[in-house]
């Protein structure tokens, strides 16, 4: 201990003027250790306080644990018997539920099922009219194909200046020859100065024939139409020129081949092959049918020349008409004689009629009077006191009296008295 005295009493550092020894330090660390110590049982006595004061109240929250849970319990039998009484109402509910949505359902097919069978039959039927639409639409697709065709060889037709004067030349061949009867024509037909018309109409009553020229230029006219569509003046302006001039040479051709007196008729047709050139001529070349008409040359189109033709056949049928008039007239005086004899036969037998009319009501006369008389020997009585006996007697008396005068009235019937 002394030998440690130096040792803790030696200074180990200062602080101002105070030096702090090994003991200093030591006495102070002891001083220490006792607070700790004096600091930690405290603490300890609270902690076990504390874990006391725990303690209670976990057994506390025990006993209220206990008690609610015996509360949950009774809860959940409760709710356990609910729900089996909601179970047993959504058993009988959903079986309801799910016999109700079978029968919907069962109607609903029932329904579907008529539905798609009405549908299937109208889509039958639609297809079945869809099909014939079809069927009428590839016959006229066919009828246009082969119409495009009969086009695009008319305008070959009409490419070629001599198929197109033969298109021109059938046209009126087959106008005049459905209107006309068999040699009130003649096609390509001479005349007297050697020319050939493209058709000769004979006229009844020994007159003067008409000619029909059916030899139409349409190379300006097609000129005219092409630069029409091509917008091009010049060319227009000149196939116009040159389309007046064609038609200026072929209406004087006309009137000095084909205009001979006592030949043929002092007019002359020019056949035109379509309505639409005869359209256009007198739209925009009215000079052109002026002159035309007073060279004595009409230009007929189709509908114009299928007319003309009908009241010539109407002018033949006249002549035919008036040439059997006298035949007509002796049919007509035969006729009315056998009238006359059938006048007089039916005179006759009116009177015939009448006489047998006369009889009857003679006899019918006699008969009401044969009557009368024998309602009266019907009406005669026949007494004299006879027993019922004897009755039958009278009775046959009294019909041999009516026969006997039956008889005589007969006689004088046959003898025509009244």
């Amino acid at each position: 201990m002394n030998a440690l005295a130096p040792i803790l009493s030696e200074p180990l550092f200062r602080l101002g003027a105070t030096s702090v020894t090994l003991g200093h330090v030591l006495a102070l660390g002891a001083a220490v250790v006792v607070l700790l110590l004096i600091a930690l049982g405290a603490a300890l006595r609270n902690a076990a306080r504390a874990r006391a004061a725990a303690a209670a109240e976990a057994a506390e929250h025990a006993r209220e644990a206990e008690a609610r849970m015996a509360e949950i319990t009774r809860t959940q039998a409760e709710m356990q018997g609910r729900m089996a009484s909601i179970a047993e109402v959504f058993g009988s509910r959903q079986s309801e539920l799910n016999k109700s949505i079978s029968e919907r359902l069962d109607a609903m097919t029932g329904r579907i099922g008529q539905t798609m069978s009405e549908q299937t039959k109208s889509t039958h039927e639609s297809l079945t009219k869809l099909q014939e639409r079809l069927a009428v639409i590839d016959t006229a697709q066919s009828n246009i194909q082969s119409l495009a065709g009969q086009v695009v060889q008319l305008q070959h037709i009409l490419s070629n200046k001599q198929t197109r004067g033969a298109f021109g030349q059938s046209r009126m061949e087959t106008i005049v020859a459905d209107g006309l009867p068999h040699g009130a024509y003649e096609f390509q037909a001479t005349l007297s100065n050697g020319t050939r018309p493209d058709c000769l109409v004979r006229m009844p009553n020994d007159t003067p024939s008409l000619v029909i020229d059916a030899k139409f230029p349409l190379e300006s006219w097609n000129a005219m139409r092409q630069a029409a569509e091509n917008d091009n003046a010049e060319a227009h302006k000149q196939a116009v020129q040159s389309f007046r001039r064609d038609i200026e040479v072929h209406i004087r051709a006309i009137a000095d081949k084909y205009l001979i007196t006592g030949e043929t008729q002092d007019t002359a047709f020019m056949f035109v092959p379509s309505e639409s050139i005869f359209a256009g001529i007198h739209e925009d070349f009215e000079a052109l049918v002026q002159k035309a008409h007073r060279s004595r040359i009409v230009i007929v189109s189709p509908s114009l020349l299928m007319l003309s033709i009908q009241v010539i056949q109407a002018v033949l049928k006249d002549a035919r008409m008036r040439e059997q008039a006298h035949l007509i007239q002796g049919e007509v005086i035969r006729l009315m004689e056998d009238v006359g004899r059938l006048d007089d036969r039916v005179r006759k037998l009116q009177t015939h009629f009448i006489q047998a009319n006369k009889d009857i009501d003679l006899i019918l006369t006699s008969s009401d009077k044969i009557s009368k008389r024998s309602q009266k020997i019907e009406a005669l009585e026949f007494g004299g006191g006879e027993s019922d006996a004897d009755g039958p007697e009278p009775k046959k008396d009294a019909e041999r009296v009516a026969e006997s005068r039956t008889g005589s009235l007969r006689l004088r019937v046959v003898d025509g008295e009244d």
